[in-house]
């Protein structure tokens, strides 16, 4: 391994305990230290990567810096960076989950997870205020997002997801598409190399299939089934961790009961307060999970590297078999233009997930108060969500 990807490696592990903010902070973080400091890509390279990880499904920062490293040094360096940014967040979640019966027993880590559960729905709802801003900026946008709350709200099941997410796509195309772009779309797909895109669906539909044909076979058998929840949640996910909160949020807890409410907002505080990818903290709900159902020590780290496998893995096969084609399928209008609907219908999976969330407070004002506190923080001010946290923390440890 050359000199240059081994000093890229090592920026990647520093990169990896010093980036928290989320998506739009780790974005900041790579143009100063791997573009202007470091010259690994251009940053107009950087910038095209970060609007290809949001047109794909799939953990955004993630996609971003495996595309920088495939950029680097090819598909060896990507992988290695993939497994040094994903595997020490997790791993701390993965203990989290294992300690959390045991803490939870205690009383005052009860009390102060009163104060932590509102500060992190707070969070939630200042996710949600972000997102609608930014994409509920046209008429059609805002009917999306407002049929997606009604429909999550009524059917209740995990399998509207792909489904609302298909619909608002295509709808969004079909409207903002003009036909002299089409004519540009057929032009492009001519010159994409079909084996190679066989290729890569090809590999999405083998995992998609295999983990519906065990689960089907096994239905007894957790892990198998926890592996297709969370690929199937991978697929789906547009917009990085903000969406894949409130998706788990009503697949896990409202319908599936794997886990409790408060562990699951106290699973999302902690991760909010580490560096790191946010979808490390499916790696807390795979293992409370299998906790939860009766398996031991051993089940739980099953159950944590299975959910950090499941959803990592569609995002990853799709940024590095895209990447070499880019320059052409970001050209294509239909793609570009999809993204907007499944932005809006993402947007309603929030608001569905916020109002999911805030109902369990009934008349604690204290409660209001403190995701009230949290939100206007993150909104007029630049403390970041770990000061949040570690704030909130401290209001339970005093009162």
């Amino acid at each position: 391994m050359k000199n240059r990807q081994l000093l890229f490696l090592r920026d990647a592990f520093v990169y990896t305990f010093t980036a928290f903010g989320g998506p739009q902070a780790h974005i900041a973080v790579l143009l100063r230290d791997f573009v202007e400091k470091r010259h690994y890509v251009t940053e107009a390279e950087l910038m095209e990567l970060n609007a290809l990880s949001q047109v794909l499904p799939g953990p955004s920062s993630t996609q971003t810096l495996v595309g920088v490293a495939w950029k680097v040094g090819g598909i060896k360096l990507a992988l290695l960076t993939f497994l040094i940014w994903v595997l020490p967040s997790a791993v701390i979640m993965c203990i989290a989950a294992i300690s959390y019966q045991m803490l939870a027993a205690s009383g005052k880590v009860a009390h102060v997870l009163t104060f932590i559960r509102p500060a992190a729905i707070g969070i939630v709802a200042y996710a949600a205020y972000s997102f609608a801003i930014r994409f509920l900026n046209t008429p059609i946008n805002r009917l999306l997002a407002l049929s997606s709350v009604l429909a999550t709200l009524i059917l209740r099941n995990p399998y509207a997801f792909p489904i609302l997410i298909l619909l608002g796509g295509i709808i969004s195309s079909a409207l903002e598409t003009q036909p002299h772009e089409d004519q540009l779309r057929v032009k492009l797909f001519s010159q994409v190399n079909p084996k190679k895109l066989a290729y890569f669906i090809g590999i999405l539909l083998i995992f998609a299939a295999l983990g519906a044909l065990i689960n089907r076979t096994s239905p007894f058998s957790l892990p198998v089934r926890l592996f297709e929840n969370f690929y199937r949640n991978g697929i789906l996910i547009f917009g990085g961790g903000q969406v894949l909160v409130p998706l788990m949020f009503t697949e896990f807890v409202e319908l599936k009961h794997y886990l409790s409410e408060s562990a699951f907002l106290s699973g999302y505080a902690l991760q909010q307060a580490l560096p790191g990818p946010t979808f490390a903290f499916t790696s807390f709900v795979g293992s409370l999970s299998m906790g939860s159902n009766g398996y031991g020590l051993g089940g739980q780290v099953i159950g944590a590297l299975v959910a950090v496998i499941g959803i990592n893995l569609p995002g990853l096969i799709l940024i590095l078999f895209i990447v070499p084609f880019w320059e052409d399928l970001k050209k294509i209008a239909r793609i570009k233009n999809s993204l907007s609907g499944i932005n809006a219908v993402a947007v309603g999976f929030m608001i569905t997930a916020l109002l999911l969330l805030v109902t369990p407070f009934n008349q604690s004002w204290t409660a209001y108060l403190i995701m009230a506190g949290s939100f206007l923080l993150l909104h007029f001010t630049r403390v970041k969500t770990p000061v949040v946290i570690l704030l909130s923390v401290v209001l339970g440890l005093m009162f």
